[in-house]
């Protein structure tokens, strides 16, 4: 390892902290991270957070302050915004929200009333907490309907859902997804909001690094507000951020501070800076290819394997594998990788018929395995060691077998080389 944060010279007194630390660090090698909203940011993104900036207050915007001495983390934050704007190509952003979820919160607050109608994706099919789940503020103060997939096709149809619009009348149509493996057809969702009257916003955190990367099409040339988080496939550090016409930017502002923020965490929001100045080189644009084509080999990989993917593939980074087809529960096959350290999670698929915490599937992404350096080639030898134990998740010369082949990739393929 080369981390062992902090700077090296800093003397460490908290041998307990420092010790769960270090433990982490290794499991992050040593395991294959495939849970699709992790990754893993470069040494400089990590080194921004722990710098000085954490001990300042600066609440406000820059030159619009609440605090003294903010002049230069002033400078980082229009370094941050205009970086942002470059970077996905939006007339305006605020990159102070400290996730994604506090990023849907200002949006929401910015174009609605409580108790307004809201068309969202179904949480069951792929969607997110924050898109109106009855026990997060989402579903707590708007009322929110949802869309979903089709069961012949595990797909979106937008003809159906123009119907659902239309006998709604909501005030705002999103789209987005944290567990939907197929292009978002965004103009053609603009054209149903604006149909309505309605307006669209876009929550693109998990393909927000495709998008940067131009493996996917972006969202910004149609919607009014897009919301992201910096992690997942931008790898950069945890947090939000909002892009949108400069028309909407002083009401968002105002919504996320005061309405829903305080102090902004300007450490953070200096290692945005640095991941999307990252995001804004080739060697990036070449990365989120190879992120969709690791994604793309995995799911065929499994297919071959006789593993039933949702959907039938995958055209972005992330799948969902129904491991009731070969007869688990995604809290199971959750474990059984873990096991042989590969890292995912349990996941609803549409239409489960079990609850959450048992569901049918688990969700698989590529994100961080690309960025340590894995290929397609390896894609192949990973299909087959899940598929190898989903189908025998009990076997212990199997899973030595497979834990030895992971622990030789691994060692060869750092994270920090």
């Amino acid at each position: 390892m080369t981390l062992q944060s902090p700077a090296p010279n800093t003397t460490k007194t908290d041998d307990a902290v420092w010790a769960s630390i270090a433990r982490e660090e290794d499991r992050q090698e040593q395991q294959l991270e495939l849970i699709a909203s992790e990754n893993h940011a470069s040494e400089e993104v990590m080194a921004a957070m722990g710098t000085a900036l954490t001990n300042k207050y600066a609440e406000g915007y820059p030159g619009r302050r609440y605090y003294g001495g903010c002049e230069f983390v002033d400078e980082v934050e229009d370094l941050a915004r205009n970086r942002a704007r470059e970077l996905f190509g939006s007339e305006r952003a605020n990159v102070q929200p400290h996730s994604g979820t506090q990023a849907n919160m200002a949006a929401f607050m910015s174009m609605l009333d409580p108790g307004d109608k809201v068309l969202a994706m179904s949480l069951d099919h792929g969607g997110h907490l924050s898109h109106g789940h009855t026990k997060n503020f989402s579903g707590v103060f708007y009322d929110f309907h949802s869309y979903g997939v089709e069961p012949d096709t595990e797909r979106l149809d937008l003809d159906k859902i123009r119907e659902q619009a239309l006998a709604l009348r909501p005030k705002l149509v999103i789209a987005g997804a944290s567990a939907y493996s197929r292009p978002i057809d965004f103009a053609a969702f603009a054209d149903i909001a604006r149909e309505v009257d309605a307006l669209f916003m876009v929550d693109m955190a998990h393909i927000a690094g495709l998008v940067a990367g131009g493996a996917h099409a972006s969202p910004v040339p149609h919607a009014d507000v897009v919301t992201l988080t910096t992690h997942k496939t931008l790898r950069g550090p945890r947090g939000g951020m909002i892009l949108c016409p400069k028309e909407r930017i002083v009401k968002i502002n105002s919504a996320l501070f005061p309405g829903g923020q305080g102090g902004p965490l300007m450490h953070v929001i200096a290692a945005k800076a640095i991941a999307f100045r990252e995001a804004q080189q080739d060697s990036f644009k070449a990365y989120a290819a190879q992120v969709v084509a690791n994604a793309s080999a995995l799911a065929d990989g499994l297919v071959e394997a006789g593993i039933r993917i949702v959907s039938g593939g995958t055209d972005n980074h992330v799948m969902l594998v129904d491991v009731g087809s070969v007869g688990l529960s995604g809290a199971a096959a959750e474990d059984a990788l873990h096991r042989v350290d590969i890292t995912c999670n349990k996941n609803l698929i549409p239409f489960d018929e079990r609850p959450p915490m048992e569901a049918s599937g688990v969700r698989l992404g590529t994100a961080a395995i690309t960025t340590r350096g894995l290929d397609v080639t390896d894609m192949g030898h990973l299909a087959g060691w899940i598929g190898e134990i989903l189908r025998a998740p009990e076997d212990e010369a199997t899973i030595k077998r497979v834990a030895g082949a992971v622990a030789e990739l691994t060692s060869r393929r750092p994270i920090y080389a």
